[in-house]
Parts: structure tokens; sequence; C-alpha cells
């Protein structure tokens, strides 16, 4: 029996992939679900402490941009990188696996192709450096480890974009969108069923990029949310991504390769626009957190 623990355990990706353990037949009393309450990622000890007698961590602790990370860079680099290798320091001291969560924004965003695992780092914001840094530390201290890069991630179970969207557009009100961004929208539980299929499969350890198939921009992806919920896309506005309907903005890119799922032979995420359908009755399911 393969005991788990979740960090970040109340965030949008902790909270559907306790439900993806759920539904894949594990039991709930080989999970431990950890919040920040219940953890903070920061004290080591206690990291060494709640890491202890599980055979895999997945750490979902993060501070995002939404939270600070690109206002506050030493608040954020304290989680997502010192706390990063807090887990995988104590990973390493029980042999315990890791699955470390990253993103997209550890790359510079002006490709014009699909960035590979293995492409350089080269962060340009805040959040980006310290979750470049957290993946520096998870590859220094722990070689039982798959770092998972994803991004643009929406789902049901926490405050996000997409909720907030639905939100406007039922009101009649205009959904501002920067204009300037391209990438692949991403729903948490896919995620989260990638995450067990890594574990699951004995997938070699490393780098992973658990993305949907396809791309489009940001005001594409908009669009397509208020369409699947019978709004007016029209009423998606694009703007900077300082909020100024002028300008030209710089393109940022942050669409990921899936090189290394073909290379193992295991099924990719599937198509964004497909995921986004079967995914939006949940998302915005009355009752369900608010952005």
């Amino acid at each position: 029996m393969t005991r788990w623990a979740v960090t970040g355990a109340g965030g949008l990706l902790g909270l559907d992939l306790q439900v993806a353990l759920a539904l894949s037949g594990v039991d709930e009393k080989s999970v431990t679900a950890l919040t920040h309450a219940d953890l903070d990622v920061t004290d080591r000890d206690a990291v060494r402490e709640a890491v202890r007698g599980h055979d895999v961590v997945v750490n979902c602790a993060a501070v995002s941009p939404a939270e600070g990370g690109e206002r506050d860079e030493p608040a954020a680099f304290a989680v997502n990188a010192v706390g990063a290798a807090n887990v995988a320091a104590a990973c390493r001291e029980t042999g315990t696996r890791l699955v470390h969560v990253s993103c997209h924004s550890v790359f510079s965003g002006d490709s014009d192709e699909p960035y590979a695992e293995d492409a350089p780092l080269a962060p340009r914001s805040a959040y980006g450096r310290t979750k470049a840094a957290g993946e520096w530390a998870v590859e220094a201290h722990c070689h039982q480890a798959w770092i998972v890069r994803t991004g643009w991630l929406y789902g049901g179970g926490a405050p996000n974009v997409v909720k907030e969207w639905a939100r406007l557009a039922a009101s009649g009100e205009r959904v501002p969108v920067a204009e300037d961004q391209h990438g692949q929208p991403t729903w948490t539980m896919d995620v989260a069923e990638a995450v067990l299929r890594l574990v699951g499969e004995g997938a070699p350890f490393g780098v992973w990029h658990a993305t949907s198939r396809g791309e489009t921009s940001l005001v594409g992806f908009a669009r397509a949310v208020l369409e699947g919920l019978g709004h007016d896309p029209d009423l998606v506005e694009a703007v900077r991504a300082d909020g100024s309907p002028e300008g030209a903005p710089r393109r940022i890119y942050g669409v990921l390769g899936h090189d290394a799922w073909r290379m193992a032979r295991l099924p990719l995420l599937p198509d964004w626009r497909e995921s986004l359908a079967a995914a939006l009755p949940d998302v915005v399911a009355p009752g369900a957190p608010e952005a």
C-alpha cells in the first residue's frame, strides 16, 4: 500500500490530486493532505517530520503570482525555493519519492516553438525565478524526483481565472484579458491524473511537462470559456498585461513540449478544448469557491 503526502493540499491542484487519488482507489487513510496551516514548508524540521512514513510526496506548496509571488519575491523564494529544498532533502533522507510541481514561468517566454523538457531555464519574472530555484534545489537534493511543469491551471476546487471570467460574464460585465499571452489551458484534474500515471508506471525520474495538448492565446481561452457557458464571447476585451487597451506588448509564449511522454510511451494529456468542455460544469458549479 503506497502512502502519499500532498503539500499545498488546499490549493487548486492539491485538491484535485486528492480527488484523483480517491477515484483511483487509494484509501483515504493512505493519503496525508497537508495545507499551509498543517505544514509550513519553510520549517525544515516540520517538513522532515511530515515526510517520514510516506512513500510518495507531491509538493504542490507554492506562492503564486496571485498570492503575491510577483510583488514579494523574498516571500515567494522562501516557499518556492527554500521550501522545495526542505521537501527534497527530507525525501532524500527517508528514501521517499518526490513529485515537485513547477511551471512554464521558468522560461523566458520569447520562444517560437514549445519549450523542451531540457531547454535552458531563463525566467524573467520574480515568480519564475523562485520556481527555477526550486527546480535546482530539487535536482540537487533528491535523485528520486519527478519535476512536473504545468501552466494556465484551472479547476473546480479553488479560486481561479475561469471562475472570475464566468462571474463577470454572468453579470453582463466586460471580461478584460491580456492579449499578449500564449499558452496551454490545463485542467487540474488532468494534471493530477498525470501525476498518478508517472508514479504508478514507475516513469523515469526527471523533468516532465504536464500541460494540455494544443495551444491558444489567453483571449482565445477566455472566449472559449464564455462560449462553453452560453455567454457572449464578445464580452472578452483584449488589453495589455498592465490593463491598458492600447499598444503592442511583447508576446509571451508559455507552451511546453511533451517529448518525455512520447519517449516513455505514456498517454499525453487531452487537448485543452476537450478538457475544458468536460471541466466547465464542475468549475462553475453552484456553491463552488469564487475567485
